[in-house]
């Protein structure tokens, strides 16, 4: 029997759902898979940079436009993603937007010029907005508040999954056919994903889709107003925060492999291939530090103790390990620090999804998750384009390079002290409790 087969929910007999482990986490697995596709669709730009420059005549400053006109689009439908994300059948939602992303890789192969493959960006970001709602949306469907933490972490690392597997994969097909083929592999990979999810996805029995359907039986028309959400400490200080990581996220994710070239003097395919080394860090980081954190949250720990204080210390130390990178020699060092400081800092994406998902009404986890990682991807607008011009126009690339991670660095600490002053996720849970069922009662 299929997966998607099998009964939604068991009950026990006080009512509580009792979940399928196996079921729930094959769903996690492909919408993990589905994020590493989606991520290794940004992270062709970074790979095909230096080759695409060569042969179409590119400057830094339009590889950084090109990445960070990616987001522009995104985030569009990220925000209307989010709104409706709570009434979206997400199975057939996501099988659509996989079939999209390969569509989207088809103006490269039409125009292969500065135009071309900014369309192909342009409408690349427009298909994957939408996306990190949803694929939270559904795995979260499966696991209760408590204990997602794991999950999100393996939605998270398929950023790292991208970098250490089909990076590198893309890095020997644009070796061995040129940087076009790399977005063709791109659309056959999306298109597979998508035959398989037509025969196993499914929503869970903690779906806010069927949450509100729920609440709308029972005469609860609405929900409780975003903006409200929104003025919660834990949700602006959270998402400043996660805006600073991002930028440096971004930066990283489209500029590593032509640092790791032009900056510390790897070869082109070596660095490729090294591009994979800090997603290693960050994926054993991020699936073990949410496991702790599942750990003591279940043990009784405040979410404050087990997401907030941990998102805070490794925000703040990777950092400013990134700042240390111009003042180290070398080219091992400084590729250390990048490997170490950023498997560190980005353990806090999952972590902070986990506890947006913790304070928001079961009816609207994917439209304030979905909010919450719309918006502080608008860091991406910043980080690609800004390190182009400071690469430009510095006197060496290594110079220029090392003062984007410097820049960026500093904002992802900063943002770990402000995520500690401001991030209070049970204070916050229950005046949105409160609210929602003065809503309800209204």
């Amino acid at each position: 029997m299929a997966i998607a087969d099998k009964a939604p929910e068991v009950l026990d007999p006080n009512g509580e759902v009792v979940l399928e482990p196996r079921r729930a986490w094959s769903i996690t697995i492909m919408v993990t898979l589905l994020a590493a596709i989606s991520f290794a669709d940004k992270a062709v730009l970074g790979i095909v940079a230096r080759p695409m420059a060569e042969d179409i005549g590119l400057t830094n400053a339009d590889i950084g436009f090109m990445g960070s006109a990616f987001y522009a689009t995104f985030l569009v439908t990220a925000l209307v993603g989010s709104l409706i994300a709570d009434r979206l059948h997400l199975t057939i939602g996501l099988a659509v937007l996989a079939v999209t992303w390969s569509i989207a890789q088809l103006p490269v192969l039409i125009a292969a010029s500065f135009a071309g493959v900014l369309a192909s960006r342009l409408m690349l970001g427009f298909f994957e907005g939408p996306a990190s709602a949803m694929c939270n949306g559904i795995a979260f469907s499966w696991f209760p508040a408590q204990k997602r933490g794991l999950p999100a972490a393996f939605i998270t690392s398929g950023t790292s999954i991208a970098k250490i597997a089909l990076a590198p994969a893309l890095t020997l097909i644009v070796a061995a056919w040129g940087w076009k083929a790399a977005f063709v592999a791109m659309a056959i990979v999306g298109l597979v994903w998508t035959a398989v999810w037509l025969l196993i996805g499914k929503e869970g029995p903690y779906a806010a889709r069927a949450a509100r359907a729920a609440a709308l039986k029972q005469g609860q028309r609405r929900g409780v107003p975003l903006l409200m959400v929104m003025k919660r400490p834990t949700f602006w200080g959270g998402l400043l925060g996660m805006f600073a990581l991002y930028a440096q996220v971004a930066v990283i994710l489209t500029w590593l492999p032509s640092y790791l070239e032009e900056g510390l003097g790897y070869s082109r395919v070596n660095s490729g291939l090294l591009f994979a080394l800090p997603s290693v860090s960050g994926m054993a980081i991020m699936l073990l530090g949410s496991y702790v954190a599942d750990r003591l949250s279940a043990k009784g720990a405040t979410e404050r103790a087990s997401r907030i204080s941990i998102s805070a210390v490794v925000m703040t130390i990777g950092g400013l390990m990134l700042v240390a990178i111009p003042f180290v020699p070398g080219s091992a060092f400084p590729l250390a620090l990048v490997v170490v400081g950023y498997g560190m800092a980005v353990l806090a994406f999952p972590l902070m999804i986990a506890v947006v998902s913790y304070i928001a009404p079961d009816r609207q986890v994917a439209s304030i998750v979905g909010l919450f990682v719309a918006i502080y991807t608008t860091g991406g607008l910043v980080g690609p384009w800004l390190t182009g011009m400071l690469v430009d126009g510095a006197d060496t690339p290594v110079e220029g390079y090392g003062l984007a991670f410097m820049v960026f660095g500093l904002a992802s600490a900063a943002g770990g002290v402000l995520l500690h002053l401001t991030a209070y996720p049970e204070r916050d849970r229950d005046v949105l409790a409160e609210a929602n069922q003065r809503i309800a009662a209204s």
